[in-house]
């Protein structure tokens, strides 16, 4: 019973991080790498399951607009309009990312048990971040937009990237619209959780399911995402995502030290 009890505080633990970190450009993946690594913890396949399923249900809850539009598009094969060319965008992005998430996956897992070059990761996205925050740009998005963007995703697998930071500085680097840049970092997040969760399904034994936890993780996970997506887009139309270049930096610089001085 108390083995219950303790699954069920941390996943609600965990995912409270992972709602915060997920969509804040600070890598939930670095964070959830230092909290295994510092505190012990040793997340089960289920959980990180559990996690891709409340960061969908997120997306399609904010985005569910765009979303229902792309399709309507697709339907009509109809991909002259802004959001049937958002749909082609999507598909375009999401090809790099799956080649990436194919040929180096296990090269980029590997990092998720080096502390160190997660600090070094943490360093790299704060200088993307102070960086994208000084262009400015109106421009619409194209095909190189969208490649690029899903090249940034793709990298983002590595612990201490992050992926909403990376995708969204990518597109301000190429000077694309903020509120576009925003949106599309979001909507090309959707197959690769899609892909990643069929993936690691596939590896799941049901009877190891603790089906409480899990439901908690999920709702947990999407309570606290939900309101870190509507806080993150303020900051973005504010141009604040540079601040949280000195969080990352400060939890880079404090991971890489730790790691030379313990």
């Amino acid at each position: 019973m108390y083995q219950i009890y303790d699954e069920i505080i941390t996943t609600i633990l965990l995912a409270i991080v992972q709602g915060i970190t997920e969509w804040l450009p600070v890598s939930s993946s670095g964070h959830l790498v230092i909290a295994q690594e510092w505190l012990g913890l040793e997340l089960p396949l289920v959980f990180n399951i559990m996690l891709h399923v409340g960061t969908l249900c997120v997306i399609v809850v904010v985005f569910w607009k765009d979303i229902v539009k792309m399709v309507v598009a697709i339907l009509k094969l109809d991909f002259r309009t802004e959001d049937g060319k958002l749909a082609l965008f999507i598909a375009v992005g999401s090809v790099p990312t799956a080649l990436m998430g194919f040929f180096f996956h296990d090269a980029f897992a590997s990092f998720f048990h080096n502390v160190l070059a997660v600090g070094i990761a943490f360093l790299v996205t704060g200088l993307f971040l102070h960086v994208s925050e000084r262009q400015k740009g109106e421009r619409k998005l194209n095909y190189l937009d969208s490649l690029l963007t899903g090249i940034a995703q793709g990298v983002s697998i590595i612990p201490g990237i992050s992926r909403s930071g990376l995708t969204i500085a990518t597109g301000l680097l190429r000077k694309v619209e903020r509120e576009t840049a925003f949106k599309y970092s979001f909507l090309l997040s959707m197959p690769a959780i899609i892909g990643a969760t069929i993936t690691e399904s596939r590896e799941l034994i049901i009877g190891d399911l603790n089906l409480i936890a899990v439901l908690i993780g999920v709702v947990t996970s999407f309570s606290v995402g939900y309101v870190s997506l509507k806080v993150l887009k303020k900051i973005v139309m504010n141009e604040k995502i540079h601040l949280f270049a000195y969080y990352c930096w400060t939890v880079g610089a404090m991971v890489v030290l730790f790691h030379f001085f313990q």
